[in-house]
C-alpha cells in the first residue's frame, strides 16, 4: 500500500497562478527575508534561527508569545511563507514556531532521502533543541503526513493535533490525483510561486531540481499505517479538509471514527477529536483562501480545555 501525500498540489498552484496571480498573492509576499516576513506577518521581525538536528541546520522561526506553543509543518515545496495570514493570526495569541523541514526554504538538503518518519524525528530534535517539551502541532499536506508520525512516534510531545488535508492510506485520496506524480519536472514550476520562493531562500537555490525528485521519491514508497496506530493517538485531534479536497470526505469520516468521533452526542457526550469539512474548497484552497475559517476553526479547539480522561 502506498501512502501519498498531494505533491500534486504543486501542480494545481502552478495551473490555479496561471488563471489568476491573485491566488497566490499571500504565498508569494514576504519570502526575500526572514525579517521582511516577520515584519509583515506579526508586526515585530520573528526570532529565527537553525538548529543542529540529526546532521540538518532546520531554519525556523519564532512568532508570537504566551499560550502553549504551536509549531506549524508546511506542504510540499513550500516555504514558511506559504502560512500567510494564518501564521499572523495565529501569532497572536500564542507562540509559534514555523519550521522549513529538509530540503525546503532556508534548510539546505543533505545526503538522504526524504521520509516522513525522519522528518518527524527531526521535527522532534527541533523540539528539544528550543527545549519545548509539549505542543500543539499543525500539519498540512505533506506537514500533515509528518504531523502524524509525530503524534505516532513521539505522543509525549504532542498536546493537540491539527490534520489539515492529510490522510494516512492511498485509497483516502482520489485515483487521479496520483496520474500525474510522476509526469512532474522542475520545469513545471518554471515561474510559480514555489519556485521563486525556493531560489529566494534556499542557500542553494540550484538544488530545486533535486527537491523535485526528492519529493517523488518520497511519494514512491511503500508505508501503510496500521489503522491502530490511528487509534492510538491520545492526542485530541481537529481533522480539515476542504469539500472539494484530494481526500475523499468519505476518508476523513473513517479516519474521524479511528480518532474517537463519530457518535451521537447528545448522548455520549462530545468526542475529544473533531472534523471540519470547508465549503467550496479545493487542496490549495485550504491555506490560501480559507484564512478566515482556518482561524475560526483552530484557536478554539487548541484554547479549549483539554478532555477529562476516562
Amino acid at each position: 500500500m502506498k501512502r501519498r501525500t498531494f505533491v500534486t498540489s504543486a501542480i494545481a498552484a502552478s495551473t490555479t497562478l496561471a488563471a489568476s496571480p491573485s491566488v497566490f498573492a499571500q504565498t508569494d509576499a514576504g519570502t526575500s527575508t526572514p525579517t521582511t516576513e516577520g515584519e509583515e506577518m506579526t508586526g515585530a521581525a520573528p526570532k529565527t534561527g537553525y538548529a543542529p538536528v540529526n546532521g540538518l541546520q532546520m531554519y525556523y522561526e519564532i512568532h508570537g508569545s504566551g499560550g502553549v506553543p504551536l509549531v506549524l509543518l508546511h506542504g510540499a515545496f513550500a516555504t514558511i511563507g506559504l502560512w500567510g495570514d494564518i501564521l499572523k493570526g495565529l501569532a497572536q495569541t500564542r507562540q509559534v514556531i514555523a519550521v522549513e523541514t529538509q530540503g525546503h526554504g532556508h534548510t539546505a538538503d543533505i545526503d538522504r532521502p526524504l521520509r516522513y518518519g525522519q522528518m518527524a524525528d527531526d521535527t522532534a530534535a527541533l523540539m528539544e533543541h528550543l527545549a519545548i517539551a509539549q505542543a500543539d502541532v499543525f500539519g498540512y499536506s505533506m506537514g500533515g503526513g509528518v504531523a502524524l508520525q509525530l503524534a505516532i512516534r513521539h505522543p509525549e510531545l504532542v498536546r493537540k493535533l491539527v490534520l489539515a488535508s492529510a490522510s494516512y492510506t492511498t485509497e483516502g485520496v482520489y485515483p487521479e490525483v496520483w496520474a500525474g506524480v510522476e509526469a512532474i519536472t522542475p520545469e513545471l514550476f518554471a515561474g510559480s510561486p514555489p519556485e521563486m520562493a525556493y531560489l529566494e531562500t534556499a542557500p542553494h537555490p540550484d538544488d530545486f531540481p533535486a527537491l523535485v525528485a526528492k519529493v517523488k521519491d518520497l511519494e514512491s514508497q511503500e508505508l501503510s499505517l496500521p489503522a491502530a496506530d490511528i487509534q492510538a493517538i491520545a492526542s485530541p485531534t481537529l481533522l480539515i479538509i476542504g469539500d472539494s479536497d484530494g481526500v475523499r470526505p468519505e476518508h476523513a469520516v473513517e479516519m474521524f471514527r479511528l480518532l474517537g468521533g463519530g457518535v451521537f452526542g447528545d448522548l455520549a457526550g462530545l468526542p475529544k477529536s473533531q472534523l471540519a469539512v470547508l465549503p467550496g474548497t479545493t487542496h490549495v484552497g485550504v491555506v490560501v483562501e480559507r484564512a478566515d475559517l482556518l482561524l475560526a476553526l483552530i484557536p478554539p479547539f487548541l484554547d479549549a480545555p483539554m478532555p477529562q480522561a476516562p
